[in-house]
């Protein structure tokens, strides 16, 4: 597996966000299941399939894209919105960058490693381990870069990323991911209940770290990604509850500037599975 991720890292950008379109409508049309979730979601925040459309083909130039953004040369990357990030790293308090499923938001983390870390010391990513025992070496291989570090979805891997905000370093980290049961709370999300992590939420106020909004907006013909970074639209909560819920309220924000770029085939409104 390592072998052909190294092999297809080498191709151009626009070559596999043509081949990955097309396995992304292969993929649709072969699965009943995924063609069900994926209007269903859509529907849910209120987006009918034609309007969402070119996202079929988004989920599968994000697989794709992959090995090149592992293993291949640096793509081009714009920047957007910048002026809030310098001046959250600059107040040494730590900086938790929040992104959903949208995009490229393998980009994200490898941008920021690669402006701020010299200066600010790494961004440290959570991660849940591949349940795939041949993606696991891929991605350990992959993800040891200057700049990053990775912290799994484990106690051990919450006390890593409060250690790195307590020292003025950076996390990143996907809230609209489905946590395992017990390590959320069902919140509405676009009007229907999603079990959400309250991770993001604890962090920020556990370290009175600066929450910032980010996702990477991939670009038309291979033309790369433009980071696109914002505050939240007002101060967290200093209630739990109310500040998951808020973090949610602006994940939704975010989708709705760009739905097309959604992963709306993510099972976010599916029962937690236990914690082993």
């Amino acid at each position: 597996m390592l072998t052909l991720f190294r092999l297809v890292s080498g191709w151009p950008l626009a070559l596999l966000h043509g081949v990955g379109g097309l396995l992304g409508w292969l993929t649709w049309l072969a699965s009943p299941t995924y063609r069900r979730r994926f209007a269903e979601n859509a529907a849910q925040a209120g987006y009918p399939f034609a309007t969402v459309r070119p996202a079929v083909a988004h989920a599968g130039r994000m697989a794709a894209e992959t090995p090149r953004l592992w293993f291949g040369p640096t793509v081009p990357m714009q920047w957007q919105g910048t002026e809030s990030v310098d001046a959250a790293y600059a107040a040494r308090k730590g900086v938790v960058f929040l992104t959903p499923h949208m995009g490229c938001f393998e980009i994200t983390a490898q941008g920021l490693a690669a402006r701020y870390g010299p200066d600010y010391g790494p961004i440290t990513v959570l991660y849940r381990p591949a349940r795939q025992a041949a993606l696991a070496p891929v991605i350990e291989t992959a993800r040891r870069r200057e700049g990053l570090e990775t912290a799994p979805t484990t106690l051990a891997g919450v006390r890593q990323m409060i250690k790195a905000l307590r020292a003025g370093r950076a996390v990143g980290l996907l809230p609209d991911q489905v946590p395992p049961d017990g390590m959320g709370q069902w919140v509405p999300f676009f009007g229907k209940p999603a079990y959400t992590m309250t991770l993001a939420a604890r962090l920020v106020l556990q370290t009175g770290a600066t929450p910032m909004l980010v996702w990477g907006e991939r670009l038309p013909r291979g033309q790369g990604f433009r980071l696109r970074f914002e505050p939240l639209s007002e101060p967290l909560s200093a209630d739990l509850d109310t500040a998951v819920a808020q973090i949610n309220r602006e994940m939704e924000r975010l989708i709705r500037q760009c739905p097309q770029q959604y992963l709306w085939g993510y099972g976010r409104y599916k029962t937690p599975r236990p914690e082993k």
